[in-house]
């Protein structure tokens, strides 16, 4: 009898600890390399249908952008990805309110503690409604994710959103893009954008401007991470005559009932020049900056 009280103890302080310390504490560390001083890196992770991108500063902060569809396979290579990096700080930034954006976002919260947490829309449902209530509940810094946002890294390194204009209620036309530049690289990450937003963003951004200080340079950027995951009804002609990308990354699970990336989207990037990794056959894709010049390390082949 006493043995079975024992036991029952026991199993009831396992749960206990569960439920209080996520057991992805207890994941070994993705195997990333060492990053070099004063290398900047952006990891563009392999999470099926869904995005999820990781800028790793010089500094050692880490501005995670999105957090994949929630799937367990998912979660467990986020979490893990960012125990390889080691971040001295954190901060998550959901672009939109769609599930496979944000659907891992809410455990990334309950495993790190993140300095602030970027937010689309004030309220949501679902998956979105679960992030919310993880960055209440673990008191980080909270702030609206629309023009102007931005990060300036001690090492001169700098990320500004530039879409949307104004909070809205988080769906694809409200979308964020990031503007990132270093040693005179320059990326840009796009989210769910479609072709209008793309042209919204050409009106604004016809020439070389400043949003808070730093300087914005759509033309001739040197990687572009491609907006929908390659659907057809974003990465315009017009677009891309401006962008002139060299490197596009699209972040796609293989086999996907979407057919993205889109056949049209494709030939428009090959038309441009621009060489097109794709997460569903590279896996995590690479992009290191450093001394003025890029690298880019696909995973697989």
């Amino acid at each position: 009898m006493l043995r079975a009280v024992l036991v029952l103890l026991i199993v009831l302080a396992l749960a206990l600890t569960a439920a209080w310390l996520p057991y992805r504490l207890w994941l070994p560390a993705y195997p990333v390399p060492p990053r070099a001083e004063g290398e900047l890196r952006v990891h563009f992770l392999s999470v099926g249908q869904g995005d999820c991108t990781l800028v790793e500063f010089p500094s050692g902060t880490v501005f995670l952008i999105d957090g994949g569809d929630g799937s367990f396979e998912h979660d467990n290579l986020i979490v893990r990805y960012l125990k390889g990096v080691a971040p001295t700080s954190l901060i998550v930034a959901a672009t939109h309110t769609d599930r496979d954006h944000v659907g891992g976002l809410a455990e990334v919260l309950r495993v790190f503690r993140a300095e602030k947490a970027y937010l689309p829309a004030a309220e949501g449902t679902g998956d979105y409604a679960r992030f919310l209530e993880a960055a209440a509940q673990s008191g980080c810094a909270r702030a609206p994710l629309t023009q102007g946002a931005c990060f300036l890294d001690g090492s001169g390194a700098y990320m500004v959103c530039l879409s949307p204009a104004a909070a809205g209620d988080g769906g694809n036309e409200d979308a964020a893009t990031f503007y990132l530049a270093y040693e005179g690289v320059r990326m840009l990450l796009c989210a769910d954008a479609s072709a209008e937003q793309e042209a919204a963003l050409l009106s604004e951004f016809k020439e070389e401007r400043t949003v808070n200080g730093f300087a914005v340079d759509l033309a001739a950027v040197d990687v572009l991470k491609v907006a929908h995951h390659g659907a057809a009804d974003a990465t315009s002609e017009a677009w891309l005559k401006t962008v002139r990308p060299r490197e596009a990354v699209i972040s796609c699970g293989a086999g996907n009932t979407y057919g993205h990336p889109a056949g049209e989207t494709l030939e428009r990037l090959d038309a441009c020049g621009a060489r097109v990794l794709r997460t569903d056959a590279c896996g995590n894709v690479v992009v290191s900056v450093k001394d003025g010049a890029y690298t880019v390390s696909p995973e697989k082949g």
